[in-house]
């Protein structure tokens, strides 16, 4: 990839992350790293080659990397990848079969009664009440003493959950945000974690430790979403009820446009189910990062203050987002280094070819988006913090398919433009009214959890900016 913008690599930030392995782990060590932290288990060569093909633990596997495979995976050939069992034994207990698990004419299906909540036009007018989430975040925090010590993880939880409530799920989460916010990152601590008998191809029936622990929240998630459906059943039978604009009267309304049916009760729970928990820890770890990445980087500090202090206020909140274009290069960068979804797997239908390389039918084929930006072949010191990589020239010369943090191809994430939008607006609020400083004794370790988190959340001194 040839790049165009100012060498200041002197004063960019290397952030952190596993250092690569010299050699593969054997079965054993391999195992132990996917249960605890799979982001660990990569070796300089993944890095480094555009295909690694290859027998492990797992079976025949894949490691796809370059730019015009993941394209024949994700687009041009998609029918032939599905998604694999191990991610749905993964996801599954959780998340159900909603758009994140659902596979074949169940997804399609999925994805054409969703799609019409975020059309463009629906994702701006979600921008004033994001604003106002935003600023009762801001302040919150301002009742905080000048240099106390947050988890800056939670906050930015907190006010994600909130926006939900305010754009896709107006009558509230009933059991409040902090409830939702501590449970799903229960679920992810737990049931989040791979399971070795998953890796093993054991039966289902058999316990795993994760699902044992993670049963009370599924109950919790259950039983308040079962009540969130039921209230909003309950108004819109009064024909005097005015209902919201919102993903759950969508959902609950909706028919498929090529069926005329509607979702059932397990396809409707799953989805707000991941809406809820997903949609919002997605978001939440983006503008976590991007906090942590802006400490490191006076700089770039600096220019996100300056927009911030220039463009709010300066025009309605519709148009807030496009106009916050280095905030927005922060969180791409962010997103690169430390993508929400850091592992994407498939199962080859049929045999194909990819980057030179046979794929035989059923080969497991991953692509690591967290591989992926980081690769030496298609970024310049992809380690370093350099938010102008996404602008002018710059941005343009990226590859679509060497820049997935929201995937590719008809499985993109249908919420992209409302995560992006909401984490703009919600960062360009923080960086007007504060400065955080992270707490040194404290060591950043990226940690796979479905998503990519910080381990042990993210403590940062918060100060009011003067």
């Amino acid at each position: 990839m040839s790049l165009s913008f100012a060498d200041n690599r002197g004063q960019a930030f290397r952030a952190p992350a596993p250092k690569p392995r010299e050699m593969p782990l054997g079965p054993i060590g391999l195992i132990m790293a996917l249960r605890q932290n799979p982001v660990e288990t990569w070796t300089r060569a993944h890095f480094e080659k555009p295909i690694l093909v290859g027998r492990r633990v797992l079976g025949e596997m894949a490691v796809v990397s370059e730019p015009a495979a993941i394209r024949r995976v994700l687009l041009d050939n998609v029918a032939n990848y599905r998604k694999d069992d191990l991610q749905r034994r993964v996801l599954s207990p959780g998340l159900g079969n909603g758009l994140l698990t659902a596979d074949g004419k169940q997804w399609r299906a999925q994805r054409r009664t969703v799609a019409p909540m975020f059309t463009p036009r629906n994702v701006l007018s979600f921008a004033p009440p994001m604003a106002e989430a935003a600023r009762v975040a801001v302040e919150r925090l301002q009742r905080r003493r000048p240099g106390q010590t947050v988890d800056v993880s939670a906050d930015m939880a907190r006010v994600t959950l909130e926006i939900l409530e305010r754009t896709i799920f107006t009558d509230g989460l009933g059991q409040g945000p902090e409830h939702f916010r501590e449970a799903v990152s229960r679920y992810f601590d737990t049931a989040g974690r791979i399971d070795p008998l998953d890796l093993l191809g054991f039966p289902d029936f058999i316990p795993r430790i994760g699902r044992i622990k993670s049963r009370p929240t599924l109950r919790f998630f259950r039983d308040s979403v079962d009540a969130i459906i039921e209230k909003r059943r309950q108004s819109l039978a009064d024909p005097d009820y005015k209902a919201p604009h919102d993903l759950l009267t969508l959902l609950l309304e909706a028919t498929d446009p090529e069926t005329g049916e509607g979702l059932d009760e397990e396809e409707l729970r799953a989805n707000i189910i991941t809406f809820i928990g997903a949609g919002h820890e997605t978001t939440a770890n983006a503008l976590t990062w991007s906090l942590y990445l802006l400490s490191q980087s006076p700089e770039w500090r600096a220019r996100l203050e300056s927009e911030a202090d220039r463009e709010l206020g300066a025009g309605g909140a519709e148009t807030l987002a496009e106009r916050l274009i280095e905030t927005r290069a922060v969180i791409e960068e962010a997103m690169r280094l430390y993508p929400p979804a850091a592992t994407l797997t498939r199962e080859a239908i049929e045999p194909d070819m990819l980057a030179g390389r046979r794929i035989k039918k059923g080969m497991r084929v991953v692509v690591s988006p967290f591989v992926v930006h980081r690769h030496r072949l298609l970024w310049r010191d992809p380690d370093l913090f350099m938010p102008e990589r996404f602008l002018g020239e710059a941005r343009e010369k990226i590859d679509r398919f060497a820049y997935i943090p929201f995937g590719a191809g008809p499985r993109v994430c249908v919420g992209a433009s409302f995560a992006l939008q909401e984490a703009q607006i919600v960062l360009a609020h923080l960086m007007q009214a504060f400065r955080f400083e992270h707490v040194e004794t404290h060591e950043i370790v990226p940690v796979q959890r479905v998503t990519l988190r910080p381990k042990n959340g993210m403590p940062m001194r918060i100060f009011a900016r003067e």
